[in-house]
């Protein structure tokens, strides 16, 4: 590698750090307002590999029409333009939206997504057109050519490999996504500089004034957005925002003093906790008469141990705690910030609680714990772990239940549409004797319940004597009785080898919509 040349492997890595850091970084842009479903990914990660592929063409063509590093670092200098200028032109069109989920008006949403989407076609063109330029200058001896070029694709992909950790590992959790697009503009606005003010870039002073502006203006934009919220809450005042490596966090206070979570989109509520009141009305409620679909009577002592994989922000945890008192309570949830905000904001900070940070099922694959009840409240509609919804995972769940265990799971539904209900039917049977259904009212949701021994639905209305004295399981009970929905298993069944779990809960979103209906999630 000749000394001249060495400044050309910089650019290479840094081309490829931020072009791979962009694609991570725009996932967190659109996630507030499109979600993490695969198929948001999926798109991404397609148009971006286009964007690429349209920027190597025309950075070979561009290279040999004008082979000067001035050319060249003006190209980096205008994509380290575009990639900050990113979060600041997409806002006005991502807040559309926000009205688009309200109505899903599938204009709003899908022009917002395509226009944002579209918004990465120039930073990206304009990264691809970094390599096979650096290789055409680099090249002095076409008898080493295919050595220089192989060594840049090295140097660019040992650069991208950094930019896969950064975004989510350090910069989004530490300084958001639209401060992470303003550094990694910045970064590449320090190598154009550089390469434009070496004397082998051929530029005059006058030019390297005149790309002062860029930077400039990125960070004025910065420091007046600063503190901005992201997006702006529907239904309450935002009283704290965050992002982490897996969500973007909202804590939203209602009228009544109730406070809510909420995570990307804001499509569903995830934890709710309010003032003097135990009851949610919601699915979480439904959780604790899990036990009662044991034959009858079954005592609430009889109730030892809890585990929660998807704590959230602590609702059920607070619920158990309060009803049966303080039993063990092992809950686990994958994002470490989600759980801080729970002890910050929602109390989530009974002593007989042991949160876990980490995947449920790897937790449930490292702990020798048995439990009464493990209840999965990880699902929500397009958004269901594949690994949780398998055979294999219910057979691991069984092997940590009691005798008398019951597994409860939030599974996501419409008005009339229940085949991921009965897929999860089907699943289960590979595993439990026996499983029931409860439709949660005026909600999108059904708690689907797995006992360990054989059981009737029946059971339930017959504990009802058990609980009769206590104000939260009674009526509980009563409500789950009357919304008991037997429910024909359909065949599907889920297996790590084939989980075809995206499949069918696009398919019942496609056909709710397309049907007229407007879908909201707890």
């Amino acid at each position: 590698m000749q000394p001249r040349n060495t400044f050309l492997y910089v650019t290479a890595f840094a081309g490829g750090l931020v072009s791979l850091s962009v694609e991570l970084t725009a996932s967190s842009l659109l996630r507030p307002h499109f979600g993490t479903a695969n198929l948001v990914w999926a798109t991404i990660i397609g148009l971006i590999l286009l964007y690429l592929a349209v920027g190597y063409f025309v950075g070979g063509r561009w290279a040999d029409r004008s082979p000067r590093r001035a050319t060249l670092y003006q190209i980096v200098a205008w994509a380290a333009f575009a990639v900050g200028l990113v979060p600041f032109v997409a806002q006005p069109v991502l807040s559309l939206a926000a009205p688009g989920f309200q109505s899903f008006s599938v204009a709003l949403l899908g022009g917002s997504f395509i226009a944002v989407v579209l918004l990465f076609s120039l930073p990206v063109i304009l990264l691809g057109c970094i390599s096979p330029f650096v290789i055409r200058l680099a090249v002095e001896n076409v008898r080493r050519s295919g050595e220089i070029a192989g060594r840049v694709y090295a140097v660019s992909t040992l650069g991208s490999f950094l930019g896969a950790f950064l975004p989510d590992l350090l910069l989004i959790p530490t300084i958001g996504t639209r401060n992470t697009f303003v550094l990694l503009s910045l970064l590449l606005f320090g190598v154009a500089w550089t390469g434009l003010a070496s004397r082998s870039a051929e530029a005059k002073r006058g030019r390297l004034m005149l790309y002062l502006f860029m930077p400039l203006l990125i960070i004025l934009l910065a420091i007046t957005q600063r503190g901005q919220p992201v997006k702006a809450a529907t239904g309450g005042d935002v009283i704290y925002e965050t992002e982490s490596g897996y969500n973007y966090i909202q804590v939203v206070e209602t009228s009544d003093g109730c406070r809510q979570l909420l995570l990307n989109e804001g499509g569903g509520i995830h934890s709710v906790s309010c003032p003097n009141r135990l009851q949610t009305a919601g699915p979480w409620d439904y959780f604790l008469v899990a036990p009662y679909f044991n034959p009858p009577p079954y005592q609430p002592e009889q109730v030892e141990r809890v585990a929660l994989i998807g704590l959230a922000a602590g609702t059920i945890a607070e619920q158990y705690t309060e009803v049966y008192g303080p039993l063990p309570i092992d809950g686990v949830e994958i994002d470490p910030e989600i759980v801080r905000v729970g002890e910050t904001y929602f109390g989530m900070d009974q002593p007989n609680l042991n949160a876990v940070v980490a995947d449920g099922r790897a937790y449930l694959s490292r702990t020798d714990q048995r439990y009464t009840v493990i209840g999965v409240d990880a699902y929500r509609l397009p958004y269901i772990p594949p690994h949780l919804t398998t055979v294999e995972f219910f057979q691991e769940v069984r092997e940590h239940l009691t005798s008398d265990g019951v597994l409860a799971i939030n599974v996501g539904r419409t008005s009339d549409d229940y085949r991921l209900v009965r897929a999860m039917v089907s699943t289960l049977q590979e595993v439990f004797p026996s499983t029931h259904v409860i439709d949660v009212p005026r909600s999108f949701n059904a708690i689907v319940f797995a006992t360990v021994r054989p059981t009737q639905a029946g059971n339930l209305a017959a504990n009802l004597p058990v609980v009769r004295d206590d104000a939260f399981l009674h009526p509980t009970a009563l409500r789950a009785v009357e919304n008991l929905h037997p429910v024909e298993p359909n065949g599907v069944v889920f297996t790590d080898d084939r989980a075809s779990i995206e499949l069918m809960t696009n398919a019942l979103l496609f056909d709710y919509v397309l049907g007229g209906g407007a879908i909201a999630y707890d």
